[in-house]
């Protein structure tokens, strides 16, 4: 208890007795697509991820953080608005009008802050619709932004960022679309380094006005294709990586899909499911796109600490979800299986107490909104579906809570121990994480009091 009344006293805001706006502290909202919690700093060795390992050391690392949704533009409407949303990537164009501007970003905005969008923070790179991603009139979060970002450069608009390749290559049809690619190159070979050259504009602009920001940062990579420049791609040329954990099929009832969007890239006529020398592959250039992205990670903060900002900067790096890398059978994400649903989330404040330890607490995506405005000294609007973070960013052995998570066709909850899956046509999966058999033995006709339990649970937090 003392512990925690240390952290609050010397670290909340509201107790800091912020006297203006020009006192709340700036946020850094940093958003990597597609990234497993396959970081050093959550235990995996053979990645190189010395940015975001360093970012862990000096905040808190969330070991057990999932997603309301495994893919990007529902899981990111959760991050952004703080509520549950549909199930698909059109959550923001349907739903965004409901929530009456209290977004995450609006909020802030609304209490004094300039808040910035550079790259994918949002479902579409720079936050609008239309063809090309590139219409004014039509934005995913009206209100939101001060300024919304995407320097398109040779891929000539978001639409052609999104999936780009290196040198201005846009996907037109994925087939003809290398699925992995490297070049050598800078870092502005491919979209994301001219995603970080802008924010890093924005920063320095940001530095010298006299409010509070609120600055989101969107990287685009290891989104599919994969593509990174060469120098990344060093470190796994001998790298001898861990074999796959349960890599086949499951059976019954079950989330899996044929990995559509995987499959429908030039793949040589290869698959990786039958070619383990072709799944290595894959999964060394997503290692190289991981380290891409760490780097620019690492030239976001360098510029936040050139700037003599990082003192007064709470910093947030987040995964919209994980991404299946032969596990099930799967390569991608869309499923409700762990790999889909479990990626990582980091929180780097001011003055935090244990700075460097991290947490095995089960949280959420829907809790970053409420600790975020707690940590600034910001009441948060009514109606959010998520809670605080602030007791395990005060103790970091605190309990966390469950996470729940959804697609059109299934709901799930995770506990400490155990998930459950259940289908909207009546079927039940229910693993239990304490075993080595993890999600691939259903337990639901052998635990029933248990599948039912945890259903109540769920049914409770998300009705049919």
């Amino acid at each position: 208890m003392r512990r925690f009344l240390f952290f609050l006293l010397v670290m909340s805001p509201m107790l800091l007795l912020a006297k203006s706006i020009k006192q709340r502290p700036n946020v850094l909202l940093i958003c990597v697509d597609d990234l497993r919690p396959e970081l050093k700093c959550f235990g995996v060795d053979y990645i190189h991820s010395p940015n975001i390992d360093a970012l862990a050391a000096r905040g808190r690392a969330f070991h057990r953080h999932y997603v309301q949704a495994p893919t990007c533009g529902a899981s990111r409407y959760t991050l952004l608005t703080g509520r549950y949303g549909p199930a698909n990537n059109g959550a923001f164009f349907q739903n965004f009008a409901k929530i009456k501007g209290t977004s995450f970003p609006g909020w802030f905005r609304k209490h004094g802050y300039t808040t910035v969008s550079v790259g994918k923070v949002s479902h579409h790179p720079g936050g609008r619709g239309g063809r090309d991603w590139d219409e004014d009139d039509k934005p995913e979060m009206p209100g939101a932004w001060t300024r919304h970002l995407l320097p398109a450069g040779p891929w000539q608009h978001p639409r052609g960022a999104m999936h780009g390749l290196a040198n201005g290559e846009i996907r037109k049809n994925a087939k003809d679309m290398d699925v992995y690619q490297t070049f050598d190159g800078p870092d502005s070979v491919y979209p994301d380094g001219l995603i970080t050259d802008e924010a890093l504009k924005q920063m320095d602009t940001l530095a010298k006005a006299d409010k509070p920001f609120f600055l989101a940062v969107g990287i685009i990579r290891p989104h599919l294709p994969f593509g990174a420049p060469a120098k990344y791609m060093k470190p796994y040329a001998n790298a001898t990586l861990p074999a796959t954990p349960h890599p086949t099929r499951p059976e019954g009832k079950t989330t899996w899909h044929g990995s559509g969007e995987f499959m429908k890239y030039n793949r040589w006529k290869r698959n990786p499911n039958t070619d383990a020398e072709f799944a290595l592959e894959v999964r060394k250039h997503y290692a190289g796109c991981v380290t891409y992205a760490d780097a620019l990670v690492g030239r976001l903060l360098d510029r936040l600490d050139a700037l003599k900002l990082r003192d007064n900067t709470i910093i947030v790096l987040w995964g919209d979800h994980g991404w299946h890398l032969g596990e099930h059978a799967i390569w991608g994400k869309h499923a409700l299986f762990e790999e889909s649903l479990h990626s990582p989330l980091i929180i780097s404040a001011p003055g935090m107490a244990a700075a460097g330890d991290p947490t095995q607490a089960v949280v959420e995506t829907l809790d970053i909104f409420p600790t975020i405005c707690e940590l600034t000294g910001l009441k948060p609007p009514s109606g959010l579906n998520g809670q605080s973070l602030m007791p395990i960013l005060a103790d970091p052995s605190t309990k966390g809570h469950a996470a729940f998570a959804y697609r059109s066709s299934a709901q799930t909850i995770r506990t400490d121990t155990h998930r459950l899956i259940a289908h909207r046509g009546g079927e039940l999966e229910l693993y239990d994480h304490t075993t080595s058999a993890g999600e691939t033995k259903n337990l639901a006709e052998t635990q029933p009091e248990q599948a039912a339990a945890l259903l109540k649970q769920l049914r409770a937090r998300l009705p049919q």
